[in-house]
């Protein structure tokens, strides 16, 4: 028997296969019982952002000749910024 007929005989065996009654209602694991912990907010929102076109079409043409998109040349500038913005405000404090 080859590996694809033995994986097809597996996985049919398994879906004939009745599982509902290895299930213990008054054991309920939560995902931290079993290691799995979600992060309380997503690591991206959505956001909407208007911009005029002049500035959009800009950096649509730098992303564009560095080869990034620009949503993503818009992160990494609002990042530069952020961090150029802390760094001025250690140095005046």
């Amino acid at each position: 028997m080859n590996k694809k007929n033995k994986k097809t005989k597996e996985i049919v065996e398994y879906d004939s296969t009745d599982t509902s009654t290895m299930i213990i209602k008054k054991n309920r694991l939560r995902l931290e019982d079993i290691g799995l912990i979600l992060p309380s907010a997503p690591p991206t929102q959505v956001i909407s952002i208007r911009l005029p076109t002049e500035l959009l079409n800009e950096l649509k043409a730098l992303g564009s000749r560095d080869d990034v998109p620009y949503q993503a040349l818009i992160k990494i500038m609002l990042a530069d910024g952020i961090r150029e913005k802390k760094m001025r405000s250690k140095k005046s404090a």
